[in-house]
């Protein structure tokens, strides 16, 4: 009986196992940051994706972006305009005043909705695939500003058919956009890690931007707000968000500096304490989800 013995290996075919522990973060960090970014493809791949089925699986498509302010700007006029006699800025239609305080709203209240839905939504996809979770809600951002996009475009022939004079200022409105993006992430940041464990979440999501709609200047001037009311509705982050893109639409005169100033702030901070809940959750979505 002859035995094989194993031929000697030499210092180039010896291989050296080597292994791989990935530690969850314990709180959000600029590592957290770092990592996304090192993920930045598979981030655009995301927001490509929620872009097309966004059309895609919609009967009526891109024109369902368009229907939606119309629609509700028509209901804000018809409501607020019509039976309850708000005014409109001098020389502005009341329904085109509606339509950019809507368009405004929706850029908060779409990425707000669409960042808590996200995690959930793509539940086979965080129980077997490792990827920083944060990109799911933040991937929305993608489709809201085409949206938004489209929805803007609108607005402008709005004006030329109502005549309403364009300003300079129209091309300041994506930096109004990128104020809304971080008033509605927050708090979307939020809402996706507590749906992923609270189911009841799916439920208040709604009313909360319910809530919000009739809390913020959408359908009437700021202006028009009792004294003793104002420094109470300037924590709205919302208002702020509307009174620019109204400045900048419309070429409004009158613009309540502090009531930007309190959004632009709310919504940095919101978006980092959004980030960093976030991330301190993302450990346990897996199990739990």
């Amino acid at each position: 009986m002859t035995i094989d013995t194993p031929k000697p290996t030499t210092g180039h075919e010896q291989r050296v196992a080597r292994t791989v522990v990935i530690r969850p973060r314990r709180s959000a960090s600029l590592a957290a940051i770092t990592e996304i970014y090192e993920f930045r493809q598979l981030f655009v791949r995301f927001a490509k994706r929620d872009i097309i089925l966004r059309y895609r699986q919609t009967a009526l498509g891109v024109v369902w972006v368009i229907l939606q302010p119309l629609l509700g700007a028509g209901v804000l006029s018809f409501v607020f305009g019509s039976v309850a006699n708000l005014p409109a800025p001098a020389g502005i239609p009341y329904f085109v005043f509606a339509y950019f305080g809507f368009l405004g709203f929706g850029a908060m209240s779409g990425t707000f909705t669409k960042a808590a839905e996200s995690v959930r939504a793509n539940a086979a996809m965080v129980t077997k695939i490792f990827f920083p979770r944060a990109i799911l809600p933040m991937a929305t951002c993608g489709s809201t500003a085409v949206d938004f996009a489209v929805s803007l475009g609108l607005g402008i022939i709005l004006l030329l058919v109502t005549g309403v004079a364009l300003t300079p200022r129209i091309l300041l409105t994506p930096l109004v956009f990128l104020m809304a993006l971080l008033v509605g992430l927050g708090p979307g940041l939020v809402a996706a890690a507590l749906m992923v464990r609270y189911r009841d979440v799916q439920y208040i999501v709604p009313v909360g931007v319910q809530m919000f709609l009739f809390a913020s200047p959408v359908a009437y001037q700021f202006s028009t707000v009792p004294g003793s009311v104002r420094p109470w509705l300037r924590l709205n982050p919302g208002v702020g968000v509307l009174e620019a893109i109204r400045w900048c639409a419309l070429g409004t005169s009158e613009i309540d500096r502090v009531a930007v100033v309190v959004s632009l702030a709310v919504g940095l901070v919101g978006a980092v304490a959004g980030l960093a809940y976030f991330t301190s959750k993302e450990q346990g979505f897996a199990d739990v989800i």
